[in-house]
Formats: C-alpha cells, sequence, structure tokens
C-alpha cells in the first residue's frame, strides 16, 4: 500500500502505544509505526530513509532516550519531518523547550481523540507543503539532482548512473523515451549535478513554436529586424548563458533553424536574425525526442550532421510499464503535490489499488499517472483512494496476462474510429462512453455520470435523446 505506515509512533507506555495506533486507523484509515523508546524511534526513521513515514508522534518522557534528545537528532537528520510531541506533565517550560527544537505541535495527556486527529490532519499537510515547497525552489534554484528522482534506484537506476557520468562533461546529451516519461525532469537532474548547477535552465518546446518564429525564439532578433519587431529580443540560448538549454521534441526543429543549431554546437556562437555580427555563448545543450532521428534523417527532414552532434551521448528513459516497480513511490509523490497544492488532507493508496495501477499500461507514461491520480482524488471524498476510484478513471478494468485494458462495450478498447476506419461521431463516441460507464457500475447511473465528470440529469437526458433517436 502506498504510505501503508505514514505514522511513527514513539511511547513507552504498552496502553498508549495500542491505543494511540487503533485512534489512527480508525479514524484515518493509517497504519503506524512504533518504537518504545528514542533510539529504537529513530532506528526506524534510518531504516526507513525517508520512503514512507511522514509524522512522528512522539512521547517526552521515555528510557534509555528521552523525547527531547530523539528530537534534536530527528532536526539535523530530517529537518522537514513534522514532530508531534506528548507528555502527562503539565510544565509549561517542556512545550516551551520541544517547540524551540522544532516540534510541530505539543499535546498533553491524555489527549482529545478528536484533538489528536485533527493535530496529524494538520502536521500532515504541514509536512507535505514543507516538502513541495522545497522540491519546488530545488528546480527552480537548478539544483534538482538524480536522488531527487523518483525511481533512481529503481526502474531508473541504470540511466542515472549514466547521467551522472555525462554530468561532470559538457558535451551533448540527447535523452530519447515515449511521450510523458518525465524527459524534462531527467535534464533538470542532469543540469543540477554539473558544474552548472544554479546556473540557468532553460527549457523550450521546438514543436510548440510557430515556424516563421523559430529562429528568432533560439538566438534572438535585432529592432526593426522583421516586421512586428518592435524591440531587441535576446534569445533562450542567451537567456541560458552559462547554464543548460534544454531542447524538447528537438526532431520537430525545420531545416533552416537546424543550420543554425550546428553552428552553435560547433562554434558556441549565435546569429542573432538581423545580426552583423554573431555572438559567443558559453551554453551546455541537452535535446529530447520521443522520435526516431534516424528515420527523419533517412526521410530527409533532419539534418545527419547535426543528429551526429546532438548525439554524442543519448540516455533512453524506459516507459512507466517498464518500470512498474517504481509506481507505489511515484503515486505517493504525485498524492502529496496535490495535496498540498490544493490544501487537501493527505490521502492514502489501498493495496489492491496499487496493483491495480502497476499492472495497467499507462500508455501516457507518468503523465497518464499523474492525471489519473489527480482525478482520483477530486472524484474522492474518502482519505482512501480504492479499485473503484481508479477504475472511473481508466475504464472498467479488465485484467489480462498482467495488463489492464479499458473495456468499451464491443469487448475491445474506446476508439476514434469505425470498422471501416472512418471517424466516429463526437455523439457516438459519447454514447459509447456512457455505455462503458455504465457497464462498468452495472448500471447505477449515477456512479456513471460521476465517473464521466457530469451531471446526473445530463446523463439522463442524453440517455432519453438516444432513445428517440
Amino acid at each position: 500500500m502506498v504510505m501503508e505506515k505514514p505514522i511513527l509512533i514513539i511511547e513507552d507506555d504498552p496502553l498508549q502505544l495500542e491505543m494511540l495506533a487503533r485512534l489512527l486507523q480508525r479514524k484515518l484509515e493509517m497504519g503506524a509505526w512504533t518504537a518504545r523508546n528514542g533510539r529504537e524511534g529513530l532506528d526506524v526513521l534510518r531504516r526507513d530513509e525517508g520512503q514512507s513515514i511522514r509524522l512522528v508522534i512522539m512521547d517526552l518522557n521515555m528510557p534509555v532516550m528521552g523525547g527531547l534528545e530523539a528530537l534534536k537528532i530527528m532536526r539535523e537528520q530530517a529537518p522537514g519531518l513534522p514532530v508531534v510531541m506528548l507528555t502527562g506533565s503539565k510544565d509549561i517550560d517542556d512545550a516551551v523547550q520541544a517547540m524551540k527544537l522544532g516540534a510541530t505541535d505539543f499535546l498533553t495527556k491524555p489527549f482529545e481523540s478528536e484533538r489528536m486527529i485533527v493535530t496529524v490532519r494538520n502536521a500532515l499537510r504541514i509536512g507535505t507543503l514543507t516538502r513541495e515547497v522545497n522540491r519546488l525552489h530545488s528546480e527552480k534554484q537548478g539544483v534538482l539532482r538524480f536522488n531527487n528522482l523518483i525511481g533512481s534506484e529503481g526502474g531508473l537506476a541504470e540511466m542515472v548512473n549514466i547521467g551522472r557520468r555525462a554530468a561532470v562533461t559538457d558535451i551533448p546529451v540527447l535523452i530519447m523515451g515515449e511521450t510523458g516519461v518525465g524527459k524534462e525532469v531527467f535534464a533538470r537532474a542532469l543540469h543540477g549535478e554539473s558544474g552548472r548547477s544554479g546556473k540557468p535552465f532553460v527549457a523550450l518546446n521546438c514543436g510548440a513554436i510557430p515556424a516563421q518564429l523559430v529562429e528568432s525564439t533560439l538566438f534572438g532578433h535585432e529592432k526593426g529586424s522583421f516586421t512586428g519587431a518592435t524591440q531587441k529580443t535576446a534569445g533562450k540560448f542567451r537567456e541560458a548563458e552559462g547554464g543548460t538549454i534544454f531542447l524538447d521534441e528537438v526532431g520537430e526543429l525545420p531545416l533552416d533553424a537546424q543550420v543554425k543549431l550546428l553552428r552553435v554546437l560547433q562554434q558556441a556562437e549565435i546569429e542573432p536574425v538581423g545580426a552583423a555580427r554573431p555572438v559567443s555563448v558559453n551554453v551546455r545543450v541537452i535535446s529530447a525526442t520521443n522520435r526516431d532521428l534516424q528515420e527523419l534523417v533517412r526521410q530527409g527532414l533532419f539534418r545527419e550532421d547535426l543528429f551526429f552532434r546532438l548525439n554524442v551521448l543519448t540516455i533512453r528513459l524506459p516507459s512507466l510499464r517498464e518500470r512498474c516497480g517504481d509506481i507505489p513511490a511515484l503515486a505517493q509523490h504525485f498524492i502529496e503535490r496535490f495535496c498540498a497544492r490544493d490544501s487537501r488532507p493527505l490521502k492514502i493508496v489501498e493495496e489492491s489499488a496499487v496493483r491495480l495501477l502497476q499492472q495497467y499500461n499507462w500508455p501516457g507514461n507518468v503523465r497518464e499517472l499523474e492525471n489519473a491520480l489527480h482525478r482520483a482524488m477530486v472524484l474522492s471524498d474518502r482519505d482512501v483512494l480504492r479499485d473503484e476510484d481508479f477504475i472511473a478513471v481508466l475504464g472498467k478494468a479488465e485484467v489480462n496476462e498482467g495488463q489492464v485494458q479499458v473495456a468499451s462495450n464491443n469487448s475491445g478498447a474506446l476508439t476514434l474510429h469505425d470498422a471501416q476506419g472512418l471517424f466516429k461521431t463526437m455523439a457516438e463516441i459519447e454514447r459509447e462512453a456512457m455505455q462503458v460507464a455504465l457497464n462498468a457500475y452495472a448500471g447505477n447511473i449515477t456512479q456513471a455520470a460521476k465517473a464521466l465528470g457530469i451531471a446526473k440529469s445530463t446523463f439522463y437526458r442524453k440517455m432519453e435523446e438516444e432513445t428517440e433517436v
């Protein structure tokens, strides 16, 4: 289960320990690790290595190692981990000292159950916000590292090893992989581990630039160099001076822009549109594509000399279906991000639902997983995400030889084409989607409408329209 035990309880009283663990399980459906003193608790944290524990609830007075001593060490080893302190003492100085050492909250025994639940929810939210702020800060400052990548010791381990070797040089790197595998995130980590860490990281989707503006966007232009050029612009390469430029979907560049990009790689200088002379630049180039560049070369759509310049080192990122062991950690990461962004209570994913996610094919890779989790969180009112929350997102799930397929009313996947290969009308696609949803929820219109994101009244109306036809 994702975050099966997100809480660590450190308490020397067995009765209090058992009572608190049951309270969290009953009210929040969250399991807990347990320890009898500070030293045992620190051992549990070290073994966990930040993988699942998101909150510590710790008694102040314990044998072997007390709460304050353990808190000091936790603040050094895991500064962002929320810690709620407990004590039977009424001495206000204990609370003051604990808060000075970095405790998130302080409760006296005996505590009310509802007060504890509110405290736990708030502490988990604080921890989630802290981690998200740290992640955004690292990304913005250009210091994201490979050990920040989920799967750096799992499905991405081999590529991370190559990336670390490439990071210490300035050779061009070509990152290949399907759409949604995380090519830009990997490029940011490569930049963050390089000597250019902390310098600009400029990402550009080459396929999203209008053809007539490609050169101006990349290399800048002089004022008056073309109609509409009312002021001088630096271009993305000069914005990235001293750092890294990431050219995503580099295979979409038109041939004339490819010639100028080749000059950058060969001579480290650019030619702004309308400029009288070239401008020297100090920029590392990392490119990415989900297309076969060699095939584009054969078709005459990509320059062979540029391909060899970009392809000094190729890193091919695996699809999500090739690294399904990373899905639980990815799910936890995305859930925490959404909870922080939307100010929602922390959720967990039931074990059977995790298996469902691991069996699905994920044609959209990590990006599709992220979207599926976000929608499931929006649609579910529970603290625990279950199978039905994801079936509502992915369609009616059928496990077949280790993979989950989305079933339609004709036992195949939903498609945009009919048997003759022609596009179906929107009405036909809509009708088929409604039928799939009804089948998935055994004719329950309320659940089917919720899964499709439409009002129940709309669902009824469309059904009546279909009957009339």
